[in-house]
């Protein structure tokens, strides 16, 4: 994403952010990353451990560890994640021929980052294993 199309947000302004989350660090603009798409509340980047040919990360940027920890004032938000992941799979491509949401929440099912973000995964016919491997 051009960095100039950056200059209207404001980073960490109004968001709960915790020290020591990667996904916070990249949010609020402290730590270096090719943006794939930001905005107010959400922001989009490429796994850095692919799991299909397109893997995104669609990342509120407010910190949540859990599904659990939302509640009903933060359903546009999570609306929006959504939204957000349908405009990435157009823009990528993917609509049309078919892509995976997922999202892993604790240990058992795998969550490394304990901050909640949607997996976008396509490019080619995914299987129906654990994540978008074939």
């Amino acid at each position: 994403m051009d960095r100039n199309k950056l200059a209207g947000i404001r980073f960490g302004d109004g968001f709960k952010l915790e020290r020591e989350c990667i996904f916070c660090e990249i949010g609020s603009g402290n730590k270096g990353s090719d943006f794939l798409y930001i905005d107010e509340s959400v922001f989009v980047i490429k796994d850095i451990n692919p799991h299909a040919r397109i893997h995104l990360l669609v990342i509120p940027r407010h910190h949540f560890t859990f599904l659990t920890s939302i509640s009903l004032t933060d359903e546009p938000m999570i609306g929006h994640l959504f939204t957000v992941a349908q405009q990435m799979a157009k823009d990528m491509g993917i609509a049309e021929s078919g892509y995976r949401l997922l999202i892993n929440q604790g240990e058992d099912a795998s969550q490394t980052i304990p901050h909640l973000h949607l997996h976008l995964l396509g490019g080619h016919k995914l299987g129906r294993g654990n994540h978008g491997s074939p």
